[in-house]
């Protein structure tokens, strides 16, 4: 059970979609700090509207993966969390739950020229988005 090797770190994200950039909330910016690894770029967010944290969409141009990270506002105690993500119209979600202490997931799915579904949870809330970052 992996409760202490994931950490938070400061970072500014950008979320871009369907051409549109969005800059995520102050909040939310502060949570990212490259979990999915090198070369990969935020390009959707959610955030629980309890403040409880944030799951973050990233994509890498050069391996054209997608991968999702759920991140805690606060982290503490193991709670359970997930990160959860998939190519749209599929059945299978590759996902991430356990209990922990700051951050689910990474998860990742090769994603290129498709859509994708991808969502987290943090405690007994979810988020879920459908047929985003199609390209």
């Amino acid at each position: 059970m992996r409760l202490s090797r994931k950490t938070s770190a400061v970072g500014l994200s950008v979320a871009a979609a369907a051409g549109v950039v969005v800059v995520a909330s102050p909040a939310s910016a502060a949570l990212y700090g490259g979990q999915c690894g090198s070369g990969y770029t935020v390009v959707n967010v959610a955030d629980f509207s309890d403040q409880r944290g944030t799951v973050y969409l990233t994509y890498s141009s050069s391996t054209g993966k997608n991968c999702v990270v759920t991140i805690r506002e606060k982290p503490g105690a193991a709670a359970p969390m997930d990160a959860y993500l998939r190519r749209s119209g599929t059945g299978a979600w590759v996902d991430d739950p356990g209990n922990w202490t700051t951050y689910a997931g990474p998860v990742y799915v090769s994603a290129a020229g498709s859509c994708v579904d991808w969502g987290g949870t943090i405690g007994t809330a979810s988020l879920t988005r459908y047929g985003t970052n199609c390209g």
